[in-house]
């Protein structure tokens, strides 16, 4: 068995509830209560080309699960609401980079909210963006699909954006989580976690057809 083969660390499986039923929401989040983390896609339509939902959805999550709240702001000016996103029930908040022009300022005021600080970029975005800020963060996001819509399809290259990533993280004595989100099903789990990653975010692969407890052991399964 090659190295990449071989998946030396435990792997944290957040179902992203973008892809859920909303008229369940509850029953879906206890459908996934075995999971590890809840995502919550946040879009303003303006950042990303859609809107999703806001601070009363991630309250009414927060009521009806134990999950860690990980939220991902795609909008504009985060910072402007970091405040308002912990209060209604966030433990991790996560930004982008292209989002701010201050966005070490916005990873700072997350830590002093008492939240875990992530950082991202949009696929197109070099991963020096990031570099700065690895030593001030808790989670690295890889987008794995451009941002703004869900059940899309996983782009290739990804692959050694989570090789790079993964390197720095280790090169510099890092415990932040490497997170990857988009495309992320069954069919590459594997070859996403031995790129490095140690949270997979996956929506229309959990909350499928055949429900969301067998959508979430399909991934298990890949991982075993």
């Amino acid at each position: 068995m090659s190295a990449e083969a071989e998946l030396p660390r435990r792997v944290k499986l957040a179902p992203s509830i973008l892809s859920c039923d909303f008229a369940h929401l509850a029953d879906e989040l206890q459908a996934v209560a075995s999971a590890d983390w809840a995502h919550v896609d946040v879009m303003d339509g303006a950042f990303v080309p859609n809107i999703s939902f806001g601070l009363p959805i991630l309250a009414a999550a927060r009521r009806a699960s134990n999950l860690l709240m990980d939220v991902h702001l795609m909008i504009e000016r985060p910072e402007r609401y970091l405040k308002d996103f912990a209060a209604a029930g966030a433990d991790s908040l996560t930004v982008h980079v292209e989002s701010t022009p201050h966005i070490h300022r916005a990873v700072q005021q997350i830590r002093e909210l008492g939240k875990r600080a992530g950082v991202t970029l949009n696929p197109g975005t070099p991963l020096e963006a990031l570099r700065p800020l690895l030593a001030d963060v808790d989670l690295v996001l890889v987008m794995s699909v451009n941002p703004g819509f869900g059940g899309q399809k996983f782009i290739p290259g990804s692959l050694e954006r989570i090789r790079t990533l993964r390197r720095w993280l280790d090169e510099s004595g890092s415990e932040a989580e490497l997170q990857v989100d988009g495309g992320v099903s069954s069919t590459n789990a594997r070859a996403v976690v031995s790129a490095g990653a140690s949270v997979l975010v996956s929506g229309s692969a959990v909350f499928g057809k055949d429900g969301a407890q067998a959508g979430l052991e399909r991934l298990r399964e890949a991982l075993k």
